[in-house]
């Protein structure tokens, strides 16, 4: 099969394409490698690279020409709440009209599927958990603004123009190349960090704020599981998490045994205070199921 990946040097893209690469498929990346998440970039030799941006149409069709892709998985995006805050003109015309770019290109190429990245950000402060699929948006900023709106785009593409579709709502993703750089940065990545530079840990306002933590591995399989399915999907919304969160304390605790070692510094607002999600939906349709724990990997790491 050939695909094509978006936003494929990243921290998720990379881990996709590592996949699809050793299943011996034909992998095409897009990724104009302006993300300022990461101190460096991931590349597999045996996929074909090209430096564009999916805001620029001309460009990603001469990839699509190449690549006369069978899927489409589509990671790229500005992907860091605060740019989208400081820079919300440039969160639309990456998160949205990048998104309507290949779209109008999956439906000139008769692609089979496209599999968007979207994140649970939509549910907002608003919703309780476990967060479902069915729960009115919350949109709290121009990221999960422009996330939802490419949900929906996907969905008018599905039931207009005959692209099949489905949206993958991610929780808080961590393992392989995730993030590290900035004070932005997943707070996995950022305990990981300054536990290696010998720093403090920095648990943001009191720590007992919840996440749900999903393993890439996991997310990878969500998107294959996603691109496999034999029937329509026809712009469908799943959850990708564990159905279990944990605070931030335990986490930092479990990373840094060591409690001076950990300091507080002032809470963010905006923020939700618990997050945890219902995966009913993608179990029952799609078969798929979290394999890995974050107890597990955080021992093993």
């Amino acid at each position: 099969m050939n695909y094509v990946v978006t936003g494929g040097a990243g921290f998720i893209g990379s881990n996709i394409v590592n996949h699809l690469v050793n299943e011996g498929h034909t992998v095409y990346v897009i990724d104009d490698l302006s993300s300022d998440a990461h101190d460096e970039f991931y590349f597999n030799f045996k996929a074909k690279y090209y430096h564009y941006s999916v805001v620029d149409y001309v460009m990603c069709s001469d990839v699509f020409n190449r690549a006369k892709p069978d899927f489409v998985l589509h990671l790229a995006a500005e992907a860091r709440i605060q740019n989208c805050i400081e820079d919300p003109t440039k969160a639309y015309e990456t998160n949205l009209m990048g998104t309507l770019n290949i779209l109008a290109l999956c439906k000139k190429y008769k692609v089979k599927r496209l599999v968007l990245s979207t994140t649970s950000a939509i549910y907002g402060l608003k919703n309780t958990g476990p967060l479902h699929e069915e729960m009115p948006p919350d949109c709290l900023n121009s990221y999960s603004l422009s996330k939802w709106n490419a949900e929906h785009a996907c969905k008018i593409y599905s039931t207009m123009y005959g692209v099949d579709t489905v949206c993958l709502r991610y929780f808080n993703v961590y393992g392989p190349n995730q993030p590290k750089k900035g004070p932005y940065a997943p707070v996995i990545g950022v305990f990981s960090r300054q536990k290696e530079a010998g720093q403090p840990l920095t648990v943001v306002g009191d720590g007992e704020q919840t996440r749900d933590y999903i393993h890439v591995y996991d997310v990878v399989a969500a998107n294959i599981a996603s691109c496999n399915y034999p029937e329509l999907l026809r712009g469908e919304v799943y959850n990708v998490g564990t159905g279990k969160n944990y605070s931030v304390n335990w986490i930092a605790n479990k990373i840094q045994p060591n409690p001076s070692l950990i300091t507080h510094i002032t809470a963010r607002q905006g923020e939700a205070k618990d997050t945890i999600a219902n995966i009913n939906k993608i179990n029952s349709n799609l078969g798929w199921e979290p394999s890995i724990s974050l107890e597990d990997w955080l021992s093993n790491v």
